[in-house]
């Protein structure tokens, strides 16, 4: 394989790192020194650039995502009760305890959206309890006191 489709490969393992080469801010050469890649650093920066210049731009746009929050949410035992359900956690309203918030986000919601708000909630220190997604909807369930910053934090990812 040849240095270029490396360095590429390398790139497409670390999401950030793709999306920082499609936004244009990227030390090429601290990028190179970053990825496990064999060739000298000069030689990996070049395909980098080469590698950036092939890519769709980053382009902020606007989304149409309206993001509300619904409290009193719980383990449920009767997934016909689910607002979100994923593997062996089945969470609705009702449930005996509601120790977890839903924020709700619908509208232009895709999968990009989807990443980048969760990225967004791990900077913010934000845990996941749950997340379920389909096009045009983003359920995160957080803990209870963590609804109102977990609602901000979507808003100004997907604003």
């Amino acid at each position: 394989m040849s240095l270029a489709a490396d360095t590429r490969r390398a790139v497409d393992a670390h999401p950030f790192l793709h999306t920082a080469l499609r936004a244009g801010v990227v030390n090429y050469t601290a990028a190179a020194r970053f990825l496990a890649v064999d060739g000298e650093a000069d030689a990996i920066a070049t395909a980098l650039r080469r590698y950036a210049d092939e890519l769709e731009p980053l382009e902020s746009d606007e989304r149409g995502v309206r993001v509300r929050m619904q409290s009193g949410v719980g383990p449920v035992d009767d997934p016909d009760e689910a607002l979100l359900a994923v593997g062996s956690t089945v969470l609705g309203t009702g449930g005996n305890s509601s120790p977890y918030t839903v924020i709700v986000a619908t509208g232009a919601v895709d999968a990009w959206a989807v990443s980048t708000a969760l990225a967004s909630l791990t900077i913010a220190g934000i845990e996941v309890v749950a997340v379920g997604f389909e096009p045009g909807t983003l359920l995160v369930a957080v803990e209870r006191l963590d609804g109102a910053n977990t609602v901000r934090a979507v808003e100004r990812t997907l604003e």
